[in-house]
């Protein structure tokens, strides 16, 4: 007997179990049974699943009997002229609903040629397979899987439009490419998610080749000349706000320019650039430590006694300027009430964004690479034609990562240049290579894409020729600008004594057991005492008992609160972190015996 499952609640049991699921899916295809519904037959568990939930998330396929679809021709020119509805395919049981559970019950055809008399199901088209993002990158189906998730990932990262209305919204972090492009070869899907309003890339001319050594690994190289012409430019906003909070007692904050008794009180100079109302002017540059929002705030933990009293009345400061390492332009500002009827005050910063060394860009293949040189145009190769690459790729990135739709679509690309149309990419029903490769060689290239390169810097002729062709590049959200740190001093934790961690806080960088191997492995050792005190302390310990000892530098006389000060006291370092957890020991009663000898 098979039991049987539903919403994973036992109902009861049945003897002919791959009879019973093949009557149950009869009656649902003849609209006895809800469409929602969808079961899984557990050959290993002999169980049942039956499952009507919901957020299930469920795949359309078209149904076939006896190795033929029921989709017909027929079908089709109805749906064309508007006789009939994808509701109504539903419906006659033309098309139904999978999830995960019955999909394992199924044979799926991607095409109709492959069909068989054992498959159930046939893909509505075999780009289905792949998801929004994945099935606009080209020529997908000569690409590694893992490949195409970190291309569909990259797209998702990818700087572009992302809104037309961008100036009118307060988002954080964006970016906005200047002179966003269309791509040259695209896949059907970008007509359907209409992505020639919101492009996020840019057609270039891409070489495979090395030059000086500059893009060994993931590295790029990029003209210089085109980075002039405004190749992967782009804007970067980022929103500040303040608030009038009210506190009790009728208290509330005030946005202006703070006085000088008020407590916290910056330099003249950081508050140059505000207005009579406190907020800098738009389309002021701004710079770290720039006040933007002047503010001042009521003193805090008001108690009974301290209404009237004048020390405790000075207000403080609380104005919202640049961290460290931030600059831009003031490009919008908003004043008005939060839903408490506070006054809200908003700003947005614009800072512009020309490519530079650490930056990062990659094609929609899954190819990554960091930008590690800008060459000067004048030392960049150049083809026989006299065509410059935008960028020189490493041609060591292809032969391990299989991305050959990478080097189909520079083919596409070149060839859709030339002759000045759209080259189609879509996966499983491109523009075959054959017909790309007879067109380039009709228009007088040659047919592999290959051509003759000549050194930039002593004009000779390289020994080999160089595949170069065009792509579509991203600019992606990943820049140097905004990850570069360092600090020298800066903020500890109050427990430990070591620095704060995160950026923003201006916090240290940490040396941790993989940096440290590097450092010895290095030969540089020693500097690991340097780098390891950052939490130093001196700490005076009793070599009779092992406890830590008193130093009174008033009356300049060690002692130990157990032995007394007729016992030896050393003065020890070590890392406060470590003096911490004695602390801790000694507060569960456990006796840390700290055993002290000489190094000599």
């Amino acid at each position: 007997m098979t039991d049987i499952f539903l919403n994973e609640k036992f109902i009861g049991t049945v003897e002919t179990a791959k009879e019973f699921v093949k009557h149950l899916r009869n009656e649902r295809r003849r609209g006895s049974l809800p469409q929602d519904l969808n079961f899984y037959y557990d050959d290993a568990l002999d169980t049942i699943s039956l499952d009507i939930t919901r957020g299930r998330s469920r795949r359309p396929l078209v149904v076939v009997e006896q190795g033929k679809s029921k989709l017909t021709p027929q079908h089709i020119q109805d749906l064309l002229k508007g006789e009939t509805t994808w509701e109504k395919l539903v419906k006659e049981g033309v098309i139904e609903y999978v999830d995960a559970g019955e999909e394992e019950n199924c044979y799926i055809s991607l095409s109709e040629d492959e069909l068989t008399k054992d498959h159930t199901h046939l893909e509505i088209g075999p780009v289905v397979i792949l998801g929004l993002t994945t099935s606009t990158i080209p020529y997908a189906n000569f690409g590694v899987s893992s490949r195409l998730v970190r291309g569909s990932i990259f797209q998702k990262q990818s700087v572009g439009m992302y809104a037309s209305n961008f100036l009118l919204r307060m988002d954080t972090n964006v970016s906005v490419l200047h002179y966003p492009q269309v791509p040259i070869t695209k896949s059907f899907m970008q007509d359907v998610i209409n992505f020639d309003k919101h492009p996020s890339g840019q057609n270039i001319v891409i070489a495979l080749m090395s030059y000086e050594g500059y893009n060994m690994d993931d590295a790029i190289l990029i003209n210089r000349g085109s980075l002039d012409r405004g190749f992967g430019r782009s804007t970067f906003f980022k929103p500040y706000s303040a608030e009038e909070l009210r506190y009790q007692g009728g208290l509330v904050d005030e946005v202006g320019i703070p006085d000088k008794e008020v407590k916290g009180y910056r330099s003249e100079k950081d508050y140059r650039l505000l207005e009579e109302d406190g907020v800098v002017s738009t389309g002021a540059k701004v710079k770290e430590e720039d006040v933007l929002i002047g503010k001042i705030s009521p003193p805090r933990f008001l108690g009974e006694f301290e209404e009237f009293s004048i020390a405790a009345n000075i207000k403080r400061e609380s104005s919202i300027a640049l961290s460290h390492g931030e600059n831009g332009v003031v490009d919008m500002t908003l004043i008005t009430e939060n839903e408490e009827g506070n006054r809200f005050i908003q700003l947005r910063l614009r800072n512009t964004r020309i490519p530079e060394v650490g930056d990062k860009f990659a094609s929609r293949h899954g190819q990554k690479g960091i930008v590690s040189y800008m060459i000067p145009p004048e030392d960049m190769p150049f083809s026989v034609s006299g065509i410059i690459p935008d960028i020189i790729f490493s041609p060591h990135g292809i032969p391990s990562r299989m991305t050959i739709g990478h080097l189909i679509e520079m083919v596409g690309g070149k060839m859709g240049a030339l002759a000045g149309q759209y080259i189609d990419g879509t996966t499983f029903d491109a523009m075959p290579e054959k017909e790309i490769r007879k067109m380039l060689h009709d228009v007088g290239f040659r047919e592999d894409g290959t051509e003759v390169f000549y050194n930039g810097i002593s004009g000779k002729k390289f020994t080999s020729r160089i595949f170069v062709g065009n792509m579509y590049y991203l600019r992606l959200k990943h820049m140097v600008a905004n990850k570069l740190h360092a600090r020298a001093t800066g903020k500890i934790q109050l427990l430990t004594r070591q620095p704060i961690e995160g950026r923003a806080q201006g916090g240290g960088l940490r040396v941790g057991e993989m940096e440290k191997d590097c450092f010895v492995a290095h030969g540089a050792s020693l500097l690991l005492k340097e780098r390891f005190d950052s939490d130093k302390t001196v700490v005076y310990i009793c070599e009779n008992c092992g406890m830590l000892a008193i130093y009174d530098s008033y009356k300049n006389r060690e002692y130990c609160p157990k032995c007394g000060s007729n016992v030896k006291i050393s003065a020890v370092e070590m890392s406060y972190a470590f003096k911490l957890l004695v602390d801790e020991l000694k507060s569960l009663c456990i006796y840390p015996q700290l055993l002290l000898r000489n190094k000599y």
